[in-house]
C-alpha cells in the first residue's frame, strides 16, 4: 500500500493521529501537497461519502473521518496557500434566521470540505443580509441555506431577492435543504437546486460549478 493510500485508508477509519503522522511523512518525502490532498485526504473522504450514502457507515463515523481529514489539512493548508493552489470553489452556508437547527447543515459543511470546497459556515439564525454580504465580500460561488421549520422557509426567498437587488443573481448559485423543503419550493423562490441530504449537496454543488 502506498503512502497516499495509507492516508486515505486511515482517514476512512477515522484515525486522526495516524493521518497527521502519515501526511507529515508524505510532506517530508517531497510529495506535492496537491497530490497528498487529492489522492490521500480527498480520496479518503470521497469513500466515506459513498459509504455514508450506501448506509454502510453512520454519522459518528463521518465525524471521526472529518476530524482525521482536518488533522491532515492543518499540515497542508500553509503549503497549499504558498503554492497558490485554488480550491474547487467557495460556499457560504448557514441555517436561516429564526431557525436554530444545525445538525444537517453541519454535516453538509463537513462533506463539502471533504470534497475540496472552501466552506464559510455562518452558523444558525442567519439573516438574509449576512448571507448576501458574506458571499459578496468573500467572492463565493454558492450560498447554501438550511431550514427545518416551515415558518422560517420564507427567509430563503428573502435571501434570493436581496441577492437580486445586489446584482448577484445569476452570478451566485443558491441551494436549499431541510426536511420540509422540496424541489418545487426551490424553483418557486428562484433557488438553483434543492438538496435532500449532505452527499446530494456535494453532488449538486459540483454539478452547478461544473467541477469533477
Amino acid at each position: 500500500m502506498s503512502l497516499l493510500e495509507e492516508i486515505s485508508k486511515n482517514l476512512e477509519l477515522g484515525k486522526a493521529t495516524e493521518v497527521a503522522g502519515l501526511t507529515n511523512h508524505a510532506i517530508q518525502e517531497g510529495i506535492e501537497p496537491k497530490k497528498i490532498l487529492d489522492e490521500g485526504l480527498l480520496a479518503g473522504m470521497s469513500l466515506v461519502g459513498e459509504r455514508f450514502k450506501a448506509h454502510e457507515i453512520f454519522l459518528p463515523n463521518v465525524l471521526l473521518a472529518a476530524k482525521a481529514m482536518y488533522a491532515g489539512m492543518d499540515l497542508l493548508k500553509p503549503l497549499l496557500a504558498k503554492e497558490g493552489i485554488p480550491t474547487r470553489g467557495k460556499v457560504v452556508i448557514g441555517t436561516v434566521q429564526g431557525d436554530l437547527h444545525d445538525i444537517g447543515k453541519n454535516l453538509v459543511g463537513i462533506m463539502l470540505k471533504g470534497a475540496g470546497f472552501d466552506v464559510i459556515d455562518l452558523g444558525k439564525d442567519v439573516s438574509p443580509a449576512k448571507f448576501v454580504q458574506t458571499a459578496e465580500a468573500e467572492g463565493a460561488q454558492v450560498i447554501g441555506m438550511s431550514a427545518l421549520l416551515t415558518t422560517t422557509m420564507p427567509v430563503m426567498r428573502q435571501v434570493v431577492e436581496l441577492a437580486r437587488e445586489h446584482g448577484l443573481y445569476g452570478k451566485i448559485k443558491f441551494v436549499v435543504g431541510g426536511a420540509p423543503l422540496s424541489k418545487e419550493f426551490a424553483a418557486e423562490i428562484g433557488a438553483d437546486a434543492y438538496c435532500f441530504d449532505s452527499v446530494n449537496a456535494v453532488d449538486t454543488v459540483k454539478r452547478l460549478l461544473q467541477v469533477s
